[in-house]
């Protein structure tokens, strides 16, 4: 028997990295407050430890979709895999080139483009989404900071038409330094 909603439920399992880094960060905060040299310094590092906890699952939370979105991404060992029965496929993140966030008719995807050329869209509503930012974060050059910018910077939509339209907004986000043609 449930005490508690679904939805307080839902609620609780997408903010509970937050708040138990927020936790964390109040006992060291507790333990800053009496005396001593050893509970200041443990006390320090544990708000420390607590505040960038919760700053992460923060980011984390960003990424995850709606578990009910078509698809699943999958990611193991260094290879992305998004299962759809029409924009599925597979990327290695080691050959990743290219990744660039899209708004495509409405909907937010992540292309992802390898060295050979292919890209594959990934929609950000996907189940299994959220693994995507510690996937991407250890892309060279990036982090994740760039990321949750990238998930922030609104794009223009098209708007006093009830007709679907191609509306197409790109945001690069990351490219791998040397690959694709010069540009002159």
């Amino acid at each position: 028997m449930a005490f508690l909603r679904p939805e307080v439920l839902t609620l609780f399992r997408r903010w509970s990295g937050v708040l138990e880094g927020g936790l964390l960060s109040l006992a060291g905060l507790w333990l800053i407050s009496h005396p001593g040299w050893i509970t200041l310094i443990l006390g320090g590092s544990l708000t420390a430890l607590g505040a960038s906890w919760a700053l992460l699952a923060w980011r984390r939370m960003r990424f995850a979709g709606d578990p009910s979105a078509p698809g699943l991404v999958e990611i193991d060992e260094g290879r992305l895999r998004f299962l759809h029965p029409t924009l599925g496929g597979e990327i290695s993140l080691n050959d990743l080139a290219d990744l660039h966030l899209l708004e495509l008719q409405g909907r937010r995807v992540w292309r992802l483009k390898d060295l050979s050329g292919q890209a594959m869209l990934v929609p950000l509503e996907a189940s299994g989404a959220e693994r995507l930012f510690d996937a991407l974060s250890a892309l060279p050059g990036l982090n994740s900071a760039a990321l949750v910018g990238a998930l922030d910077r609104g794009t223009a939509r098209a708007t006093g038409s009830s007709l679907p339209v191609q509306n197409l907004q790109e945001t690069r986000v990351w490219s791998r330094k040397g690959s694709g043609l010069r540009q002159v």
